[in-house]
């Protein structure tokens, strides 16, 4: 195993003497974080391997051994978007120091157990459980962070760099647990996995955030945040293509990931170490990928770098199912993990290029939703497959689906930034109603009034569709607009919000984009003034005064 850790510090050396894709490691807060992260992920592959042992060892059921693994990945279907809306309405670096003390803590906890004998498989899963449901609530916030940490123009290898973290600690995590299993005992392993989360809140105690722009509203209740996250997910093409181009490249890339183990022990003929041989293999092949990734987003687009990743998915099932030897297997897990991250990253980034900041816990928490979600139905579904047909068969299909999906899914085009300014414009006046109304007054009734001469109606139906999908996805729970029977050329425009708050919400995540949108209807509208605005809430009760609708100009 040593040859293979000193060959990941001499990628990591190399990639640090000027090369772009180590171009984040300039900014001393992303260098500090990155490498607190590391040590936790290396100490959380540690823990895993310590699970997976200690159940062998109360419990040799296959089931048992399996639900390790369900208790670490459950919490992320449960949790994700609520861990997401609470990435949006409280302080990122906050919540990120809590869940990883309280992390820390029950480790802590769990190791003094396993020292007085006091844990048995129930107790086992529920601390593997807890450390999940941690997991599931940073990550979304870890995500949401990125982009404070590094110019917009490192972005893109700022995440790829975090993939290769996940993948480093792959690779070290599961041999370094092994040895300090055998060597000092499961105790000693989860105790250096609840350090490692220490060495996380270190980072963020040291790291003083910049302090943002005070939102003046109230904040959002859980339940709405939620439904504001979805809503914007459903109404944000952007994201709505990112999250089929993941849905399509997991569900094929999962089948090698789960039948990795036996592809070592049946195609390749070999043992545990041969399958960590492979793990080391992924990587190694992702570290390559951080360096290739910045090279290929400078010849050919996000797209074709996605379909390449996708056929390198595709040549290494490929291998994987019919090369029957090591060293195509090894060549296989090298293709699998430069492909991984170059897929992943890609991904990762339109999703974030997709996001304003009001949104982009929840929208990145969505968007580990479906990851997950499709890993783990692309997971049992490739298994039972494989039960049924063989494993070299199932690994060729997972190959050949995803060569397959490649044109299906080229319609849904990935988001680098170009498309969209999510600077938030401010560019609408506040209403200012005659009487007061409380913020949870609703629903609200907004209507605006178009002239359109005939010569411009054809371009105005297509912005005006557009602009439909803006105000769903900021807020309206309805929108339409028509054209008046009775004075041609007259248009109305309508939208209804859920309350008065929902509202005024909507003022302050108008983008600089969106008024970029909105000007150009303004110019096709006739007339000396701008288009004519009303606010109108349902009447009030009889003990306070009727509600007026204010009549002004945006």
């Amino acid at each position: 195993m040593g040859y293979r850790l000193r060959l990941l510090c001499l990628l990591i050396m190399s990639g640090g003497m000027g090369g772009s894709a180590f171009s984040p490691f300039k900014h001393r807060v992303f260098t500090v974080l990155w490498t607190a992260t590391l040590i936790s992920n290396i100490g959380t592959w540690m823990f895993n391997v310590t699970s997976g042992w200690v159940m062998t060892e109360l419990s040799p059921s296959p089931l048992m051994v399996s639900m390790v693994q369900a208790a670490t990945a459950l919490p992320i279907f449960l949790f994700a978007l609520p861990a997401g809306a609470l990435g949006d309405l409280f302080d990122r670096r906050k919540l990120l120091l809590w869940t990883q003390f309280l992390l820390a803590v029950a480790l802590f906890l769990f190791a003094g157990l396993l020292w007085k004998d006091g844990v048995n498989v129930w107790v086992l899963l529920l601390f593997t459980f807890i450390t999940g449901v941690g997991s599931a609530f940073a990550t979304p916030a870890w995500q949401a962070i990125v982009q404070r940490l590094v110019p917009r123009d490192t972005l893109a290898p700022a995440i790829a760099l975090n993939g290769v973290s996940i993948n480093i600690a792959r690779a070290i995590g599961p041999a370094l647990g092994g040895f300090i299993l055998a060597a000092a005992g499961a105790v000693m392993t989860v105790l250096l996995d609840a350090v490692s989360y220490l060495a996380v809140v270190t980072a963020l105690v040291w790291w003083r955030a910049a302090v943002t722009q005070a939102d003046m509203l109230p904040r959002e209740r859980l339940s709405g945040a939620m439904r504001a996250g979805v809503r914007f997910a459903l109404h944000s093409m952007p994201l709505r293509h990112t999250l089929f181009r993941a849905l399509a490249f997991f569900i094929c890339a999962s089948a090698y990931w789960a039948l990795l183990p036996l592809v070592a022990k049946e195609i390749l003929q070999g043992g545990p170490n041969l399958y960590g041989i492979l793990l080391t293999a992924l990587g190694i092949g992702a570290v390559a990928g951080a360096f290739l990734l910045p090279v290929m987003k400078k010849q050919v687009s996000a797209d074709k770098i996605m379909m390449l990743a996708t056929a390198g998915t595709a040549l290494c099932s490929l291998m994987f199912a019919y090369g029957e030897h090591t060293g195509i297997g090894i060549a296989a897990g090298l293709i699998s993990g430069v492909s991984w991250i170059i897929a992943v990253a890609s991904l990762n980034i339109s999703a974030q290029m997709a996001l304003p900041d009001w949104v982009r816990a929840r929208g990145l928490a969505i968007f580990q939703m479906v990851l997950f979600g499709a890993m783990t139905a692309g997971s049992l579904g490739w298994g039972q497959v494989a039960g049924v047909i063989g494993l070299p068969l199932a690994l060729a299909m997972s190959g050949l689906l995803a060569l397959f999906l490649i044109p299906v899914t080229a319609q849904f085009k990935l988001n680098m930034g170009e498309h969209h300014d999510y600077t938030p414009s401010g560019h609408w006046a506040e209403p200012v109603p005659t009487t007061f109304v409380s913020h949870d007054h609703g629903p609200v009734l907004v209507l605006l009034e178009y002239r359109i001469d005939d010569t411009d109606r054809d371009v105005f139906y297509s912005l005006m569709r557009e602009l439909g999908i803006i105000r769903r996805r900021d807020g309206a729970i309805q929108w339409g607009f028509f054209e008046d029977v009775e004075d041609h050329g007259r248009f109305i425009e309508m939208f209804t919000v859920e309350s008065w708050l929902a509202h005024l919400r909507q003022h302050a995540r108008v983008s600089a984009a969106d008024k970029i949108l909105q000007d150009k209807i303004a110019a096709l509208h006739r007339g000396a003034t701008p288009p004519r605005v009303t606010h109108a809430v349902t009447p009030f009760a009889s003990n306070h005064l009727q509600a007026i609708p204010k009549t002004h100009h945006d």
